[in-house]
């Protein structure tokens, strides 16, 4: 197989560009972009509360409405990822997407009105209603990328997922400054930018084809799969990949797809779960979040000033993305494992670093300029490995029969993580200040010892081998009561 670089494989980079339009960068810039309008939403909401009740509305009601706000995507997130099992299952991935795209237009179009309509909760609903496209969007994504690339490239593209979250990101900070669209005039249209990335992925995704995998195992259709495959990769010797097809296809006959209490209950794929959600889907633990938190604090404690903030949150989000980047071109190289393992273990030495030079940050004036080194550094580190990997090591895990259901497990914990992070992170911050960190340091190292000493490489490695080297750990010693993979084992 040639290298990432072979030109033949155009096509498939290009679906990867137009998946990630609408996939993984509608995380990104929704995540993003809400902080910048937050003076205007917050004044909107007091405007039709006066118009209401003729009162202006309380601090503590204002709050509340404003945390939901921020808080209601993480919830239509997790409404999405459920989804996930059933929608792609059933339609096909690219349907899926599709639909996907309409639910986003939606959101739009009640961001645009909700001005004119006096009402913020529009501003709720679409955000709800973007939440569901990102949850969805999100697993989709992932799905459609590691059913359509070769296993020398699986890593590489659904990495691409994690630039795409990134670039995003970057796209919100930059498009919410006050220059741009961050002002009381264009907040509406603001909150409404996600539709077009949706739009455009909903014309351009129809000049693509379904996964090959989902038209070969699922459907039976070896001639369209033989075809995607042909139009994706450029290439007529294709009989190792759907040789490989065909042994999933067999063992899987008769069997229905998996669900959600399948994944959770069966011994067959039990490491494969917890290395789904330990590592993976458990990355909101890894104190990103709180990390952005402390750099504004850090920042004014080293005379920024509170103008320039902004800007160098887009630094921030630039630096991540810069080393995401670099992580796409690594991970088919280092593979997945040593760059999640080394890279959780070096984030927990570093905060732990960090925790103690806060703690002492007055007993010098050049100490925060170290603590700015050390966020960066954190950053570059959650960027090359466990941010890039956490999205591209689950498509590696599971058999076409399992894959949806455990994308439903993986969304489950990653957005009701987020949400419950989200609620409560201010009140650790009040009660542990920067020992906070703490938590998230013994996640980390946790997190790297499991994947340090526990899972396989995938790296290079087709489905079933992948599912042959996880046996090893689902059955260690215990041939006798192996059951029913789906596939032949070689225990």
């Amino acid at each position: 197989m040639e290298p990432p670089s072979s030109k033949k494989y155009w096509r498939l980079y290009l679906m990867s560009v137009v998946l990630g339009i609408g996939g993984s960068f509608q995380y990104g810039i929704q995540v993003s972009l809400i902080a910048s309008p937050a003076v205007h939403v917050r004044s909107f909401v007091n405007y039709t509360w006066i118009l209401r009740y003729g009162n202006p509305v309380d601090e503590s009601a204002s709050q509340l409405i404003w945390s939901f706000i921020v808080a209601v995507l993480s919830l239509g997130a997790w409404a999405g990822a459920v989804h996930s099992g059933s929608l792609p299952v059933t339609y096909g991935r690219k349907k899926a997407l599709l639909i996907n795209n309409v639910v986003a237009m939606a959101a739009a179009l009640l961001m645009v009105f909700s001005r004119m309509a006096k009402s913020f909760e529009m501003i709720l609903l679409g955000r709800f209603l973007y939440g569901y496209n990102v949850g969805l969007g999100l697993s989709v994504h992932l799905m459609y990328l590691g059913e359509s690339s070769p296993k020398e490239l699986r890593g590489f593209m659904t990495l691409t997922s994690s630039i795409f979250i990134g670039l995003g990101k970057v796209t919100g900070q930059i498009i919410g400054i006050k220059e741009i669209m961050g002002s009381e005039e264009m907040w509406p249209y603001l909150l409404a930018i996600s539709g077009v990335p949706a739009a455009l992925q909903f014309v351009m995704l129809l000049f693509f084809p379904e996964t090959p995998r989902y038209l070969y195992i699922d459907k039976g259709d070896a001639d369209g799969s033989r075809k995607a495959l042909q139009w994706l990769w450029q290439e007529d010797n294709l009989k190792l990949e759907l040789d490989d097809m065909q042994r999933e296809r067999e063992r899987a006959l008769g069997e229905k797809a998996k669900t959600v209490k399948d994944v959770l209950t069966s011994r067959c794929v039990r490491w494969q779960l917890l290395t789904l959600t330990i590592p993976c889907a458990g990355v909101q633990f890894c104190g990103i979040n709180a990390l952005y938190f402390y750099a504004f604090d850090i920042f004014r404690k080293s005379g920024v000033p509170e103008k320039q903030m902004h800007y160098l949150a887009i630094g921030i989000g630039a630096t991540e993305l810069i080393a995401i980047t670099l992580c796409s071109f690594l991970i088919d190289r280092a593979g997945r494992k040593k760059l999640m393992g080394y890279g959780y273990l070096l984030m927990g030495v570093t905060m732990c670093l960090l925790t103690v030079m806060l703690s002492i940050k007055d007993l010098s004036p050049q100490i925060p300029y170290v603590n700015i080194a050390l966020i960066f550094c954190v950053i570059c580190i959650y960027g090359l490995g466990p941010s890039g990997v956490s999205m591209a090591l689950p498509a590696d895990l599971f058999l076409q029969a399992w894959r949806p259901s455990a994308y439903v497990i993986s969304g489950t914990v990653n957005w009701l993580g987020m949400f419950l992070v989200g609620m409560m992170f201010g009140y650790v911050v009040e009660g542990l200040g920067q020992f906070c960190f703490l938590i998230f340091v013994a996640y980390s190292i946790s997190s790297a010892a499991f994947m340090l000493y526990f899972v396989p490489e995938t790296k290079g490695k087709t489905m079933v081998e992948i599912m042959d080297d996880f046996n090893k750990l689902n059955y260690k010693n215990r041939e006798s009561d192996i059951e029913t993979t789906g596939i032949s084992t070689k225990l």
